[in-house]
């Protein structure tokens, strides 16, 4: 099961209706309106958890819907606004719309958020209507409905360390022994599948997540073999081991597996290139690999090599040392850079500028927008006075303005969201 994509769809809670109330005491016959408001519906929120490293929570609940907020009491008591639901991630998830591939965020730092479904506004209570020629309202908004979302989560794995090169170079071998993890190890290409992480400690207080991708061949930079897949994995480690199998198991030379590699990195993306590489001559401790050895060796000059066995584990507490010191070194350099760049606030998808389109369908005007719609959704449609209300909204909005102007004629059929209603020319004269 690949675990660093899912698909989920999000909806943010209703807000509380409002109240229709008065105030009834002794010695008070006529008493005024006193109904409170609804309380705000709760947001969907994606926020970027320490600890976290894959979407698979995601699998087994795609549906994540917010609470509602409470409905509004008399006494001028609004109702209670929801909690927030807080969807933990991993650092790197690209949030994407299904439809588009459009990216809408990118959450890169612990503690970034991002808001995906927003929850409906609580509705007006009776008090909020009281004028002075609208003394007794029996009116009151509904809450207004959560926003909802289907979205695409992908992890670009975030991992300090990545293991690279050809499938079977013992990558899986060298993450067993140096961490916890168990990846799934056997003698054919692309035994890993998808990315496995494992913490390598050096000591209590010292550790660095290390990264055994999918292998690599030659193509991959147009998606041969599990390119794409390895490439997109890689993108934002900080460094490279690149694993060279020494013995030439599968009857490759090491030179023309290292620099096809390379070329590979090169193609698809040129700063892969750049990242600091430390270079393992691994399965020392076959015959064959004494053989390679020195032409290897020399091959490098004086570019420092780690001759290892991932198996017997020979020469592997010195690679681990080695790349926990350049990990210190990388790591300062980003935090000097860090230091002056702000803290990116909570990200909020934007909503459409426009208030309002219409489309004209022969006799039918279909008015599509999200004013309009909210003040349909948020309208009691068994009450008149919330009918005389809405078509007042209607107007302020110019929503009648631009059905006159369009061409409508008294029967025409006009449509906000699922509500539809005749239009008659009374209707534009409502005050």
């Amino acid at each position: 099961m690949n675990t660093d994509t899912a698909k989920i769809y999000t909806k943010g809670g209703r807000g509380g209706n409002g109240c229709i109330s008065f105030r009834r005491e002794k010695f008070v016959p006529r008493g005024g309106p006193n109904g409170g408001d609804g309380g705000r519906g709760g947001n969907v929120i994606l926020e970027v958890a320490e600890g976290i490293s894959t979407l698979i929570d995601f699998r087994y609940k795609p549906h994540q819907v917010a609470e509602h907020g409470q409905h509004g009491m008399g006494k001028l008591m609004h109702g209670a606004d929801a909690e927030d639901r807080i969807l933990k991630v991993p650092a790197g998830t690209i949030v994407r719309v299904p439809e588009t591939e459009e990216v809408i965020a990118d959450l890169k730092e612990v503690g970034q958020r991002a808001v995906i479904a927003h929850g409906g506004i609580g509705g007006k209570g009776n008090a909020r209507f009281k004028s002075s020629t609208f003394q007794t309202p029996r009116v009151a908004e509904k809450g207004e409905p959560g926003e909802e979302r289907t979205i695409t989560l992908e992890v670009q794995l975030i991992a300090d360390v990545g293991l690279v090169g050809y499938p079977n170079g013992g990558k899986s071998t060298l993450l067993a022994r140096t961490s916890a993890a168990k990846p799934k190890i056997a003698d054919y290409p692309f035994t890993t599948l998808t990315p496995n992480l494992g913490v390598v400690r050096i000591d209590l207080e010292r550790n660095f997540v290390l990264a055994d991708i999918p292998g690599l061949i030659e193509g991959a930079h147009e998606g041969a073999g599990l390119g794409h897949d390895f490439l997109r994995h890689i993108e934002r480690t900080k460094m490279l081991l690149h694993i060279i199998d020494t013995a030439s198991v599968d009857g490759r030379d090491p030179i023309t597996d290292y620099e096809q590699i390379n070329t590979e990195l090169e193609r698809y993306n040129p700063r892969l290139t750049r990242l600091p590489q430390l270079v393992v001559l691994n399965k020392i401790d076959l015959p064959d690999a004494q053989t390679n050895l020195q032409r290897v060796k020399d091959y490098f000059k004086k570019r420092r090599v780690f001759p290892i066995s991932a198996v017997t584990g020979e020469g592997v507490d010195r690679l681990i040392r080695a790349t926990y010191q350049l990990l210190q070194r990388i790591n300062e350099r980003i935090r000097e850079r860090q230091e002056t760049v702000e803290p990116q606030p909570t990200f909020h998808i934007p909503k459409p500028d426009k208030r309002f389109e219409l489309i004209t369908q022969k006799n039918r005007f279909v008015v599509r927008g999200e004013e309009p719609r909210r003040a349909v959704l948020m309208t009691d449609m068994e009450n008149d006075q919330a009918l005389v209300l809405l078509h007042r909204k209607l107007k302020k909005m110019g929503v009648l303005n631009a059905l006159i102007k369009a061409g409508i004629t008294e029967g025409d059929t006009v449509q906000v969201d699922t509500f539809e209603f005749t239009f008659t020319p009374d209707e534009i004269n409502t005050n």
